[in-house]
């Protein structure tokens, strides 16, 4: 089983998921149709179901489309205002398509995380660190502490925010080597790497060639579960430094805030109109930039 990586819009992952035996895939967050049908066809797969983490439409987005292009497509959420949704599921529920899903990332009051089976030689998708406030708060510090059982795990995450969420870790933990490490590997990579750096015997991730990820748009993911909890602050919410930023102890409490401060730390000055990127995605601008 693969894990195909597909960048779209300003800064969102879509993922292919393909059992290379049967040639069967499941789509994870289908917000551009278009690019998405190019990777199936691409990889001569069948699209089987879709997995939605969240209702919003940089995730969502293509649902609806893709039903009605592919009949009998299965759309997979725990969020009734999901598009074209035909299977709800719950906590800890088991899928068809050999996934798993569960509550963790307070994103929306309703974000799903999709867990594949280990057993089966696939991966984990997960979400990002949360960007918005959400009544989820205390149920990802359980789902966080207590069911995230396989460490070497895989971690898939929605959005390409690598380097800015490190830079928030280290401001939180500056002694943190594991941040300062993992933030220069982000910040510099080569073509190719195909994911999460490695390290090695001396405990620093593998060093690349000095080329800018960003100038090649290279993703960073996957990382580990087992990373995470070394540099990820909203996973470390036990540890003395992070408690020390906060002013809390209790690890809800240290939580939310951890969440306010995130919230506000450097924030983008201006993101680009939705629409526009997907009309960007779609090519419709693409007579307009034809050289003539």
């Amino acid at each position: 089983m693969k894990v195909k990586v597909i960048s779209v819009l300003e800064d969102n992952y879509m993922y292919l998921v393909i059992e290379e035996s049967t040639r069967d895939a499941v789509a994870v967050d289908a917000a551009v149709p278009k690019r998405l049908l190019e990777i199936v066809r691409k990889e001569a797969v069948v699209l089987r179901a879709i997995l939605t983490t969240h209702h919003h439409w940089d995730h969502a987005r293509g649902n609806e489309e893709l039903a009605r292009l592919l009949p009998g497509l299965r759309v997979f959420g725990a969020d009734e205002r999901i598009g074209a949704l035909t299977h709800t599921v719950t906590h800890g529920q088991e899928l068809t398509v050999r996934a798993r899903g569960g509550r963790g990332d307070p994103h929306t009051a309703w974000h799903w995380d999709w867990h594949w089976d280990p057993a089966q030689g696939s991966d984990l998708a997960l979400g990002p660190c949360p960007v918005s406030p959400s009544p989820g708060r205390t149920q990802t510090w359980h789902w966080s502490s207590f069911d995230t059982g396989c460490l070497p795990q895989k971690v898939f995450c929605g959005h390409e925010c690598t380097v800015r969420n490190l830079k928030f870790a280290l401001k939180v933990e500056p002694g943190n080597e594991a941040v300062q490490e993992k933030l220069a590997w982000a910040k510099v990579s080569s073509r190719g790497r195909g994911g999460s750096g490695g390290r090695g015997g001396s405990g620093v991730w593998t060093p690349v060639p000095p080329q800018q990820r960003e100038d090649q748009d290279l993703p960073t993911v996957p990382s580990t579960l087992q990373e995470e909890f070394l540099y990820n602050p909203f996973l470390r919410l036990t540890e003395e430094p992070v408690q020390r930023f906060t002013g809390r102890t209790e690890p809800v409490e240290v939580l939310r805030v951890l969440r306010s401060e995130r919230d506000n730390f450097k924030k983008p000055k201006e993101r680009p109109n939705p629409q526009a990127m997907l009309a960007f995605d779609w090519g419709l601008f693409g007579p307009f930039l034809e050289k003539k």
